[in-house]
C-alpha cells in the first residue's frame, strides 16, 4: 500500500499527517509504529489520520498514533498541525474547525498559515478520571519511586500527565526520571512526564517525556498541563509563556471550570509518499 504524506512539526514536535479521506488507507498501530520509525520509515514522535467523523457536529475524525504503534486520546502540537493539514488538503475552508477525538472534541482557530490557537477543553483534575490512584484530589501528591519521591501534579487534558516542579530544567536528568514516572503502577494508563521551572509568574520552562515517544522538543497538552498544575499550586498567573525545547507556547487558563486555550505555530516540512 502506498500512502500519500505530509511531514510537519510544531516547535520540532514532528509528525507524519495522513489523509484518509480522500485516499483510501488503513493505518493500524504496526503500520504507524513502521512509517514512524526514523532509520526504516518517515520517522516522527505521531502519525497523525484525519478521517471522516462520526458525530454529526465535527469536521473530522482526528487520530494519533504514537511512535511505538500505541493510539493515545490527544495531542497538542498534532493538533494545531491537523488544522493547517485539513486547509492545505483542500478538506475544508474554514478557519474554525471541530475535530473529533477519543475524549471528546476539539475546537481549532487558525490565525494564519503558520498560527493556530487550540480550545483544549476544561482539563480534568479527579484522579479516577485522569486515571490516577488517589483516593482523594489534592493540589500535589506523593510519587515514590526507587530511590525519591517526586511531588507530582495530576492533570488530564485528554490524555493524562504528571508535572514536577524542578529548580533547572537543563540540569535535571528527564532520559533517567521521565521513564520511571511514565510507567509507574498509579498512572493505569502510563502517563507524560513533565519537568517545568518557574522564570516568573508570567513564564516557565518545560521538558516532557511522553508517553511511547520519550522526550520531545514541545509537547502541546504538557504545557498545557503544566500550566493547570502551576495555577493550582497559586504559583502563576492567567496566561503563561511556555518555553519548551523546541519554542515556546502561549497558555491560557482562567481557572475551575473554563477551558484551556493554547497558540503556537506550525510548520510544513514536506510531501511525499511511503510504501507500507
Amino acid at each position: 500500500m502506498k500512502i500519500r504524506f505530509t511531514k510537519m512539526h510544531g516547535l520540532g514536535n514532528d509528525f507524519v499527517m495522513i489523509d484518509a479521506i480522500s485516499q483510501q488507507v488503513s493505518i493500524t498501530p504496526e503500520r504507524a509504529r513502521k512509517i514512524a520509525d526514523r532509520h526504516f520509515g518517515v520517522g516522527c514522535d505521531q502519525v497523525l489520520v484525519v478521517e471522516s467523523p462520526s458525530l454529526p457536529e465535527a469536521d473530522f475524525k482526528y487520530r494519533i498514533f504514537n511512535a511505538d504503534g500505541s493510539e493515545v486520546e490527544n495531542c497538542g502540537n498534532g493538533a494545531r498541525c491537523f488544522a493547517v493539514f485539513v486547509r492545505m488538503r483542500k478538506l475544508t475552508g474554514k478557519k474554525t474547525i471541530k475535530a473529533e477525538t477519543a475524549t471528546g472534541i476539539l475546537v481549532l482557530n487558525i490565525v494564519d498559515q503558520h498560527s493556530v490557537t487550540v480550545d483544549m477543553g476544561v482539563p480534568e483534575l479527579t484522579p479516577i478520571n485522569i486515571p490516577f490512584m488517589s483516593e482523594t484530589q489534592q493540589a500535589e501528591y506523593t510519587l515514590p519511586l526507587d530511590d525519591r519521591e517526586l511531588r507530582i501534579g495530576a492533570v488530564s487534558m485528554g490524555n493524562p500527565h504528571a508535572v514536577t516542579i524542578v529548580e533547572d530544567t537543563h540540569q535535571y536528568p528527564v532520559e533517567k526520571i521521565g521513564p520511571l514516572v511514565e510507567s509507574h503502577p498509579l498512572f493505569p494508563n502510563r502517563v507524560n512526564a513533565g519537568f517545568m521551572s518557574l522564570v516568573s509568574r508570567d513564564e516557565v520552562n518545560l521538558r516532557v517525556y511522553e508517553r511511547g515517544a520519550g522526550e520531545t522538543l514541545a509537547c502541546g497538552t504538557g504545557a498545557c498541563a503544566a500550566v493547570v498544575a502551576g495555577r493550582v499550586q497559586g504559583l502563576l498567573n492567567e496566561t503563561v509563556a511556555v518555553n519548551l525545547p523546541g519554542g515556546q507556547l502561549n497558555i491560557t487558563w482562567r481557572g475551575a471550570g473554563h477551558s484551556v486555550l493554547m497558540t503556537g505555530p506550525t510548520t510544513t516540512v514536506f510531501h511525499g509518499q511511503v510504501k507500507v
